[in-house]
């Protein structure tokens, strides 16, 4: 079925999509210029809305805005936002008078007419993804990135042709629920995360597997094989199983052993650099490697994961360098939402940094997070709505005492960021790393890291501490 099919076939029911933002501003206008019936549910007031309001209505869509935007629901066909789970009772209430409960992304896995590779895992998919993009890019391939990275795809599937390659990102949002087949799928780890928008960790764990439950032994799963979730994915999987690990070797996918990455097939191990020649820091990038460098197998030549690990600048807001001034260096780790991802960050610093963390809380314990910033931190500022939490639990480390860790508590994000520039000397790191999402105070961690990055190119060699 083509998309302009898929649209005449709904044209005749009732539609809702919940949430305007930017996943299913492209759906909603998709579906008014294919003339359906829609009401967009969003929980923002019109004023909030602002022009992208005052164009669906004139458009002809109906706006049913803000506290009491879910109420009601009983259209025939609901496109739901990533954020809102598939168990919402007003969700489930619909379903019970009839409705179909879908979402963007699950319209554009029965469309795609080309062949797809999906991420998804609690820490790295993002970089994982963009290395898989970059890595078909250099072989040559059309690719087109999306999900919960790059843009959404729905309304491209008219430009893709079946030897393309849709490489996406998927979250536990999105896969909840969710009917997808992947040609490869790929989970990079897991571990707590979104603990306040799931059920519990257990809901959280078994929303991934969406991303391989519908495939058949003609599709590929790539695990990490020092994941403790593996064995339990693997265990409910029809697909071809690969693996990747940075300590041991593998029979089929890729593996660093000796300080060398190496691809597999068949239990025969092919050599491809050294960890120390990838360009973008840190052990955790070596996994996220190893990971693209399985989830290509067949398709990306020797050569081209070389070129690509060696040249590849990395992702805007991952470790991403912003300046240096007065011989401190500025680092954007925005994309650190969680605890295990900030670890990551903080170990692959050259020193300890001075470290921002905190922000808005997911339900997640920080016990290890406290070990971490004892352990690899000079000093610590402490914001956001998690902070009290994040202070507990230094204060609560074992290592607190020996470690002669200082911290700060400040409120306002901008004056931490100010301050940990104060308290920098010539030769430190100040990273952001939050450990947190961000909306208690942005709209998302790129709307922090960009703020972040604004705040650092305006200081000035005096407001560095020496």
């Amino acid at each position: 079925m083509t998309l302009n099919e898929y649209v005449q076939s709904i044209r005749n029911k009732r539609i809702a999509v919940i949430g305007a933002g930017v996943s299913n501003l492209p759906l909603i206008r998709l579906l008014l210029d294919g003339g359906c019936d829609v009401t967009v549910c969003d929980k923002r007031s019109a004023e909030e809305m602002g022009a992208d309001g005052e164009e669906l209505l004139r458009r002809g869509a109906r706006l049913q805005l803000g506290p009491d935007y879910l109420e009601g629901l009983d259209q025939e066909l609901i496109f739901r936002t990533p954020g809102l789970m598939p168990f919402d009772p007003h969700l489930l209430a619909a379903r019970e008078k009839g409705s179909v409960v879908t979402s963007e992304m699950e319209v554009f896995f029965s469309l795609c007419p080309c062949r797809t590779i999906a991420v998804t895992g609690s820490d790295g998919k993002t970089t994982t993804t963009t290395i898989i993009f970059e890595l078909l890019k250099a072989a040559g391939y059309t690719v087109h990135l999306g999900g919960n990275i790059g843009r959404p795809l729905l309304c491209d599937v008219p430009l893709m042709k079946p030897e393309d390659f849709a490489v996406l990102e998927l979250s536990s949002f999105q896969l909840h629920s969710m009917h997808c087949r992947p040609n490869v799928a790929v989970v990079t780890n897991i571990s707590p995360n979104h603990l306040d928008k799931h059920k519990d960790y257990q809901d959280y764990i078994d929303s991934k597997m969406s991303i391989f439950s519908a495939q058949t032994a003609g599709e590929r799963l790539v695990l990490n094989l020092g994941d403790a979730h593996a064995a339990y994915y693997a265990a409910n999987a029809m697909s071809s199983l690969c693996w990747f690990s940075d300590r041991l070797p593998v029979r089929n996918g890729a593996c660093c052993l000796d300080g060398v990455l190496y691809r597999a097939r068949e239990g025969k191990a092919r050599p491809v650099l050294r960890a120390e020649e990838i360009r973008i820091p840190g052990a955790h990038n070596v996994q996220n490697y190893l990971a693209a460098f399985a989830a290509t197998e067949g398709l990306v030549s020797d050569e081209v994961c070389r070129s690509v690990a060696e040249s590849f600048a990395g992702v805007e807001h991952r470790l991403e360098h912003v300046r240096e001034l007065g011989g401190v260096l500025f680092i954007n780790d925005s994309i650190g939402t969680s605890p295990t991802r900030t670890a990551a960050g903080l170990r692959a610093m050259r020193r300890k940094p001075l470290i921002i963390v905190g922000g808005y809380d997911k339900h997640i314990a920080f016990d290890g997070l406290g070990d971490d910033l004892c352990r690899y931190a000079k000093r610590v500022f402490i914001t956001g709505a998690t902070a009290e939490k994040i202070r507990a639990a230094i204060e609560g480390s074992a290592l607190y005492s020996g470690s002669g860790l200082v911290y700060e508590m400040i409120d306002d994000f901008r004056e931490a960021v100010l301050r940990a520039a104060r308290e920098a000397e010539s030769g430190d790191i100040v990273l952001l790393s939050p450990a947190c999402a961000a909306f208690d105070h942005f709209k998302n961690f790129a709307e922090r890291g960009r703020f972040f990055k604004k705040t650092v190119m305006e200081l000035t060699d005096e407001d560095i501490g020496h």
